[in-house]
């Protein structure tokens, strides 16, 4: 009979303490299949925790307080290639899904899962799967459908939702946030929280550059 492999080794990282502590329980039901060697609740703390431990695997949220888990996810995987990072998040929404997929994710798992699942996920995870949680599965699907039939919105493939695209394309018109909200019946702050995700998906910081890939990229014609 094999041997059975060693159990799976995991970094946690989430903002919220009562998460990790909640993780730690529910995962300790798995000693065979996964030991918990590290946690954090921030993006440099997350860094520091994988140059020491070397995990297989990182369990991360995509939102870190006021950081991002998708960024952290980037450096994971440029800097340290044979650690995998799986998304474990309350954002049931497929344009997280496809950013996460783009920066290099190899899951994306919503928070109401249960213990037993996500240690199959995270076993086939470390088959060299990439797994998806089931109840996006269908909504992606249609997704790529929709985007194979052109039917999708522009900006789609680099992760902007709709309704950011909607905002981005009214900045490129030279409209004000003030213009944009009368445009789409929202308020300003509304303007102003749909701006800052696409400046971050973008990777730009101002207006200018938000505008200039929308340019390059030939979103609006």
């Amino acid at each position: 009979m094999p041997t059975p492999p060693p159990p799976q080794r995991l970094v946690l990282v989430d903002d919220h303490e009562m998460v990790l502590h909640g993780l730690d329980a529910m995962l300790g039901h798995f000693p065979d299949d996964v030991e918990v060697v590290g946690h954090a609740t921030n993006a440099t703390d997350a860094l520091t925790a994988v140059a020491d431990t070397a995990p297989d695997t990182v369990l991360c949220d995509v939102r870190l307080g006021k950081e991002s888990g998708l960024d952290l996810c980037r450096q994971i995987t440029t800097q340290y290639p044979d650690t995998k990072v799986v998304l474990l998040t309350v954002y049931d929404d497929e344009h997280y899904l496809f950013q996460a997929l783009r920066v290099g994710a190899s899951g994306y798992i919503l928070k109401r899962i249960d213990g037993q699942e996500l240690v199959n996920h995270l076993n086939r995870v470390r088959e060299g799967e990439v797994v998806v949680d089931h109840a996006l599965a269908g909504r992606v699907a249609l997704s790529a459908a929709r985007l194979s039939a052109g039917e999708f919105w522009s900006g789609a493939h680099l992760g902007l939702t709709q309704r950011e695209s909607e905002v981005l394309e009214l900045l490129v018109a030279g409209h004000s946030n003030k213009g944009v909200a009368g445009k789409l019946v929202v308020s300003e702050d509304t303007v102003k929280t749909h701006i800052r995700g696409l400046y971050r998906k973008l990777g730009v910081s101002d207006r200018s550059g938000a505008i200039a890939v929308a340019l390059r990229e030939g979103l609006f014609r």
